[in-house]
């Protein structure tokens, strides 16, 4: 599986009169892994938002492959773009196992439905993340972890070339935090997706991720390795916090 370069030209997003997200811009290359950083309210969301088509910009445009997001048929976006959000909610029953085969449905037959290629995909995303365990129980009573692992699989049964996460550690203790990670290092590593995520965790952030992207105020202020990224002057002026409390890494092999 090859990833897919995500463009991002000039985007602005207004919420009424205000503008949360204004003039960004930035590029992702094949199988390169990115994260969205910054202080609550700085934007970040809307503008992962904005890049899944879930929230029209007021100007610029969104490329995958050279193509404009508005351009994409949905069942030939959905072979390239997953998802996962903040938050899940399922309001019906549901095993884990059917959670997942969700992530199949842009790649079955028409006319055949599910397939061995497809069953054969549900069980490796289980396998990957670690809940093969958890197939037969119903999502509705999995912890909000446990929920938030059984939708990153269905991601990945998805097998999308382009990965956006949206605080994919959420609910997650500090060990499932940095098996998923390294989950998603390897993904971008091994099969070759490109992924950008949105953490508040900038400590987390810059352990893992190579690149950061810091967002203030809806506008980019720094885009590269988090030493270059999170400085003291920018932690200061941006956070507002002394880089003395702040455990920076270098976007390596992850916690020393």
């Amino acid at each position: 599986m090859s990833g897919v370069e995500l463009e991002v030209r000039d985007l602005a997003v207004d919420y009424g009169p205000r503008r949360v997200v204004d003039g960004i811009n930035l590029r992702l290359g094949h199988g390169e892994l990115a994260c969205l950083v910054g202080p609550n309210g700085a934007g970040k969301s809307t503008l992962l938002r904005a890049i899944t088509g879930t929230v029209r910009p007021a100007t610029g445009t969104v490329l995958i492959d050279g193509v404009p997001l508005d351009e994409y048929e949905r069942p030939r976006l959905a072979q390239r773009l997953a998802v996962v959000p903040g938050q899940t909610v399922v309001a019906f029953p549901m095993r884990v196992a059917e959670l997942v085969a969700l992530g199949r449905v842009p790649h079955e037959h028409p006319l055949l439905g599910p397939r061995a290629v497809d069953r054969i995909a549900i069980d490796n995303a289980l396998e990957r993340v670690g809940i093969a365990h958890l197939r037969d129980r119903d999502v509705r009573e999995l912890s909000l972890g446990e929920r938030q692992l059984a939708v990153l699989a269905m991601t990945i049964a998805q097998e999308a070339k382009l990965l956006l996460l949206d605080e994919p550690t959420v609910h997650l203790d500090l060990r499932h935090q940095v098996e998923v990670m390294e989950l998603l290092r390897d993904l971008a590593q091994r099969d070759g997706v490109t992924i950008l995520a949105v953490l508040h965790d900038i400590g987390l952030a810059s352990h893992f991720f190579p690149r950061l992207l810091l967002l203030d105020d809806g506008h980019l202020v720094g885009d590269g390795p988090p030493a270059e990224v999170l400085t003291s002057i920018r932690l200061q002026d941006v956070f507002g916090v002394d880089s003395r409390f702040v455990s920076i890494g270098s976007g390596g092999r992850g916690l020393d």
